[in-house]
């Protein structure tokens, strides 16, 4: 039993959710009104910075990482794993707009939009931010 609890712990601490990011994300499950779904976080290369952030709704893949969340399921990647360890995710609505940051405490520089980021071991080029910021 308790080696079940060191698990779920080490999970959690991959990534967290701010309470408005998993209520918009339950939100949006419950639009969908299918029980495979769960949200998907992930790294892919581009952006101003080199790497950017991207999430969807979408069912388990092999080699996922699922971390259970409230009352939805949570899937990483392994490539996307070892960047967005430690982060947590929340929903902002401002005046700016409303959508779903990434605070990434393995991000060393970021362009203006938060949505393109750049890692101490290389992950990307910075570029000139083009995202209008």
């Amino acid at each position: 039993m308790i080696e079940q609890n060191q698990q779920l712990a080490t999970e959690t601490s991959i990534i967290t959710m701010t309470s408005a990011a998993a209520e918009k994300v339950q939100e949006l499950l419950k639009q969908e009104n299918d029980p495979a779904l769960g949200l998907r976080v992930f790294v892919a290369g581009g952006g101003c910075s080199g790497l950017q952030y991207g999430m969807t709704l979408d069912e388990e893949q092999d080699g996922d990482t699922v971390i259970s969340l409230n009352d939805f399921k949570l899937f990483v990647d392994d490539m996307s794993l070892g960047y967005i360890t430690g982060s947590e995710v929340d929903y902002v609505d401002s005046l700016m707009g409303a959508g779903f940051t990434v605070n990434n405490p393995n991000a060393v520089s970021s362009c203006g939009c938060g949505h393109s980021f750049k890692t101490a071991d290389g992950g990307g080029e910075a570029r000139s931010c083009g995202c209008g910021h």
